[in-house]
């Protein structure tokens, strides 16, 4: 099983929400490149990161910092926040990431997905943010129309073959994760899922790790110390 631990980008700084909320933002550290290289040093191959501020308004203000840690660590960098266009998907691309994520634009744009799924195949990833059984867009506040499970079969016709899927209602909260939905989820689709949300003791990875998942977001727990890195990296294995 793959373990990425993540840095959520604002104003340049790697910081963590609680439950996507905005107003409740820790600043973890002035220097996301700093962070990154410490992944690095404990063994991390992939990093996830998020840019907030692109989220918000479909921009790449921190594409420099991406690119920084995407040409100057060995990580295979994956990004979401805020993808809506060819041109965005293209620029990170140029600049060193492997993977982009599309969150809301995939939900409601549905050419759009197609168009890069279809151009850049697998290094094309979805986000499947669940709320209430639901998949929520436009940073969590808002419920699409679709369940968790006719989107994920959605998904997998289009030819998506990497989802990330964040249980909202665990993301940050530092009580454990969500390992019935990730169980029945991985038993049921040929999908690459990477579980995301409330990923907090040694205990979620092993047994995340049992299950066969593709792969493992280590958020706030990294931070706060509440999982040692290179213990997960290796548990993982």
């Amino acid at each position: 099983m793959r373990i990425f631990p993540a840095i959520d980008l604002y104003d340049k700084k790697a910081v963590r929400l609680y439950k996507g909320d905005y107003t409740q933002m820790t600043v973890y550290s002035e220097n996301p490149i700093e962070v990154a290289r410490d992944f690095e040093s404990k063994g991390a191959k992939f990093i996830h990161m998020v840019d907030l501020e692109g989220a918000k308004n479909g921009t790449t203000p921190n594409l420099e910092i991406v690119k920084d840690i995407a040409t100057n660590t060995s990580l295979f960098v994956e990004i979401g926040g805020g993808i809506r266009s060819m041109d965005v998907v293209k620029k990170y691309l140029d600049n060193g990431v492997g993977r982009v994520i599309l969150g809301t634009s995939a939900v409601t744009d549905e050419a759009f997905l197609k168009e890069a799924v279809n151009t850049y195949g697998e290094k094309i990833a979805v986000g499947a943010d669940v709320k209430d059984g639901c998949i929520a867009i436009k940073g969590w506040v808002e419920k699409s129309q679709y369940s968790l499970d006719e989107f994920l079969s959605k998904m997998e016709k289009i030819g998506v073959k990497t989802i990330i899927c964040t249980d909202i209602s665990k993301d940050g909260a530092m009580k454990g994760t969500n390992l019935e939905l990730y169980k029945s989820l991985n038993e049921k689709y040929r999908l690459n899922i990477i579980a995301s949300g409330g990923v907090s003791t040694i205990g979620d990875i092993s047994a995340l790790k049992s299950m066969d998942m593709y792969g493992a977001i280590i958020g706030k727990a990294y931070y706060t110390g509440a999982i040692d890195l290179k213990e997960a990296i290796e548990v993982a294995k």
